[in-house]
């Protein structure tokens, strides 16, 4: 596998196939946002909401599901994804989250606004990795959490055509904060991917494609 390889694929192949994958989950009635709060929770560390107590909490990538709604403690709620004006299709106006379009290139976000930034295997979604880990950076406040989990090591598709690797991540990314947890594993069963981690189990292999969580602060 090439370092870093980057399948460039054009946006309207990409974002079609991303949109019929929820379009097919939406009608077979397998639209849920219940394992959100049991695996936010587990990568942040934390047992309840009462960290976010008061503050802006946001998630890149966030899907149509409405992965903050368990999030009740926060002042506010951000879901950041590039297909969320298309995500309306979806019922999303039930969700008591605000949802922003990102263009890819820059989060419509001020500098130093997000007290506490999310993102679980979207990183390999976007065109271009570096300038999303840069907007990433920007927006969170100073002092503020970077809570991330990212698919390393998978060949690229048409709706994740970056090809993650871990010193990418470390380098371009978690090197920016104070990094307070990580741990990686292999991915586990269909339906339940951080199984391992979650576990402190199944040691990946060499070279194999894994899964890279980590918790992190934005120095003061």
């Amino acid at each position: 596998m090439v370092k870093g390889l980057v399948r460039v694929v054009p946006s309207r192949f990409k974002y079609r196939e991303e949109i019929t994958y929820w379009q097919t989950e939406w009608m077979a009635g397998r639209f849920h946002n219940d394992y959100y709060k049991q695996t936010m929770l587990m990568l942040a560390h934390e047992r309840d909401c009462e960290f976010l107590r008061d503050k802006i909490v946001a998630d890149f990538g966030c899907g149509p599901q409405g992965s903050l709604c368990w999030a009740k403690a926060a002042r506010a709620r951000i879901g950041i994804d590039v297909l969320a004006d298309a995500y309306v299709r979806f019922g999303i106006h039930d969700h008591d989250m605000i949802y922003v379009s990102s263009d890819e290139r820059r989060i419509p976000l001020p500098s130093n606004y997000v007290d506490v930034m999310f993102t679980m295997n979207a990183m390999d979604h976007v065109s271009s990795f570096s300038t999303m880990a840069t907007e990433i950076i920007r927006v969170i406040v100073p002092g503020g959490l970077f809570i991330g989990a990212f698919n390393v090591g998978e060949p690229p598709t048409f709706s994740e055509p970056q090809t993650l690797t871990e010193e990418r991540v470390r380098n371009r990314l978690l090197r920016h904060f104070s990094v307070e947890w990580v741990r990686s594993a292999i991915k586990g069963p269909e339906g339940d991917v951080y199984k391992y981690i979650r576990e402190s189990s199944g040691a990946r292999e060499r070279d194999k494609a894994y899964l890279l969580c980590a918790r992190a602060r934005k120095p003061l």
